[in-house]
C-alpha cells in the first residue's frame, strides 16, 4: 500500500511547484489518483473487510442468540419459581387451616374440661353448704336441747317439792326391784 501510495504521490507532481502545467491540470491528476488509490484499497480490502463484517455480524447473532436462550431458560426458570410460590403459598394457607382448626379444637376441649370442673366445684360446693347446713342445724338443735335441759332442771327446781321427790324415788325403787 506504501508504494502505491508513493507512485500516486509522485505522478501528482508533489514536488511543491506551483509554476507546472495548471491548477486544474493537477487537480485533475489528483482526483483521479486519489480514485485509483480508493479503487485499489476497495478491491485489496474488499475480502478482508467483508469476511471482518460478516464474523461481526456472525457474532452478533450467535450472542443474540445465546441471549435469546438464557432468557427462555431464565423464563422457565421464573415459571417454575411462580408455581413453587404458589404451592408454598397453598401449603402455608393449609398449615394456617390446620393450625386454626387444632385451635378451634382445643378451645372446645378447655371449654368442656372447664365445664366438667365447673360441675364438680358446683357439687362439691353443694355437698359442703348441705354438711355445712347440717353441722349448723345439728349444733342448733344441741344449743336448743341444752337450753330447753336447763330450763326444765330450773322448772323442776322450783316446782319440785320434798314430797314430789319422794314420791319420784318410791316410783324409782319399785321399778328396780320388780324387775
Amino acid at each position: 500500500m506504501l508504494a502505491t501510495a508513493g507512485i500516486v504521490f509522485a505522478a501528482s507532481g508533489g514536488n511543491g511547484d506551483h509554476g507546472g502545467p495548471g491548477w486544474v491540470a493537477t487537480d485533475t491528476y489528483r482526483v483521479m489518483n486519489f480514485i485509483a488509490l480508493v479503487l485499489i484499497l476497495f478491491f485489496v480490502l474488499k475480502k478482508p473487510l467483508k469476511q471482518f463484517l460478516g464474523d461481526r455480524i456472525r457474532l452478533i447473532k450467535e450472542q443474540l442468540d445465546d441471549l435469546e436462550a438464557q432468557k427462555q431458560e431464565t423464563e422457565k426458570k421464573l415459571a417454575e419459581y411462580n408455581d413453587r410460590l404458589s404451592a408454598l403459598s397453598q401449603e402455608a394457607e393449609q398449615i394456617i387451616d390446620q393450625y386454626r382448626q387444632q385451635g378451634e379444637n382445643l378451645k372446645e376441649k378447655i371449654l368442656q374440661e372447664a365445664q366438667s370442673a365447673a360441675g364438680k366445684l358446683e357439687e362439691q360446693a353443694r355437698r359442703n353448704i348441705e354438711m355445712e347446713f347440717a353441722q349448723a342445724k345439728l349444733k342448733l338443735e344441741t344449743e336448743v336441747f341444752e337450753k330447753a335441759i336447763e330450763k326444765a332442771e330450773e322448772k323442776l327446781k322450783r316446782e319440785t317439792t320434798p314430797e314430789d321427790q319422794e314420791k319420784l324415788v318410791q316410783e324409782y325403787l319399785t321399778k328396780v326391784v320388780t324387775k
